[in-house]
């Protein structure tokens, strides 16, 4: 914390948004990932660069791609992460379920998925 006595509390936008703007103020080329399913459902059709998933992620599937950097908050209901159907074992940081916490997921060589946690 910068000031303890004069602190900014953050009203305005929810946390995802925040996350999206620190990124793009530490210069992390993201865009948005959307889905179109209303409970944290997400397919990218062909993974590839830098995305944050605009919601908590309850499963993310990849029908393609060899590489992708991709910023999530797992939902409380978090189930994983699968390519072309497949349910993938990720390496790396262990996923805790808790609606806050930012993680990336970096697909490499297109079947690999290693999670890794964003900050302290």
């Amino acid at each position: 914390m910068i000031n303890k006595d004069r602190i900014v509390p953050i009203t305005k936008t929810d946390l995802l948004t925040m996350y999206g703007t620190m990124l793009k103020i530490a210069s992390v080329s993201v865009t948005a990932l959307e889905t179109t399913a209303t409970d944290g459902t997400f397919v990218i059709a062909s993974a590839s660069g830098t995305v944050i998933a605009n919601e908590p992620v309850k499963s993310l599937e990849i029908t393609t791609g060899t590489s992708a950097t991709i910023y999530f908050v797992p939902a409380y209901d978090f189930k994983g992460f699968t390519i072309a159907g497949v349910p993938v074992t990720t390496t790396g940081a262990t996923v805790d379920p808790d609606g806050a916490t930012l993680y990336t997921a970096t697909l490499s060589g297109g079947n690999a998925i290693a999670i890794a946690k964003v900050g302290f």
